[in-house]
């Protein structure tokens, strides 16, 4: 139940610089609310330490909730929203959501999302102050539509970001889309000390599941996530949270780039 650490990048992303361009982007995944280890008043305290960050864009990659038969409390997904209504107003929000939401009730959280302000993007894509944003919906319950998404980049004329549940889908992006952000793997959760886990929840191994990667002219983030899956405690991994720095790249660059899956 420690405080997330909090891990730092800087890229370079198509986009068309103007007054409410993000260049901090926060990124929140695998919040997992349930007991022992992720009760509703530990995200509150999580929101704090990322409204000092001073985000202009929040982003959400997914399992918001959990049924983890180990848990000593379940909440409703309502209760699990709640903490995060106090974000940083200023900060635009939004979410997709992964395999435990849509095992659960995916409308429900979309529904209870959007009462605290929280847009849900599933297979869209959005622009945000010149920095055009995709969701993609769950890939693990098999939602995930990547030709949809990588086709609305390409008529809008430029990449961007991309958030995903899972960091499986980062293969099939076209070159220089831009940034993936991820979760899902919650670094293996119980790692090896030397690196890596004996699970990482990846069809390509420790390839995607944890941290940084870059391919094919494309960054990849997959963080280890808040709360926990299956069982309610974590070994020689840590809670993360990613505070992405952004600068724009030339966008007539990016564009030209860009080619049809």
């Amino acid at each position: 139940m420690r405080d997330p650490v909090v891990k730092r990048l800087t890229v370079t992303l198509p986009m068309v610089e103007g007054p409410r361009t993000p260049g901090r982007i926060v990124l929140l995944t695998d919040i997992h609310v349930a007991g022992p280890d992720m009760p509703p008043a530990r995200l509150a305290r999580i929101v704090r330490q990322v409204n000092a960050l001073k985000p202009d864009l929040v982003v959400l990659a997914g399992d918001f909730v959990s049924d983890k038969r180990t848990a000593t409390r379940h909440y409703s997904t309502r209760q699990t929203v709640a903490p995060l209504a106090y974000l940083d107003r200023q900060a635009i929000k939004l979410a997709v959501p992964g395999n435990h939401d849509h095992w659960r009730d995916v409308e429900e959280l979309e529904r209870e999302l959007a009462r605290v302000s929280i847009g849900v993007l599933r297979n869209d894509v959005v622009n945000v102050g010149g920095l055009l944003v995709a969701g993609l919906d769950d890939d693990y319950t098999g939602q995930a539509d990547v030709r949809k998404v990588t086709r609305k980049f390409t008529a809008m004329g430029r990449g961007g970001l991309v958030l995903s549940h899972s960091p499986d889908t980062f293969p099939r992006l076209p070159g220089s889309t831009g940034l993936m952000l991820a979760g899902h793997t919650h670094c293996g959760q119980i790692g090896w000390p030397w690196g890596g886990s004996p699970a990482p929840m990846s069809e390509y191994g420790q390839r995607y599941a944890c941290g940084a990667v870059r391919e094919n002219g494309n960054t990849l983030v997959t963080s280890a996530g808040l709360g926990t899956s299956v069982l309610p405690f974590r070994l020689f991994t840590q809670p993360e949270i990613w505070l992405i720095e952004v600068r724009p790249a030339p966008t007539k660059t990016a564009a030209g780039s860009l080619r049809r899956p």
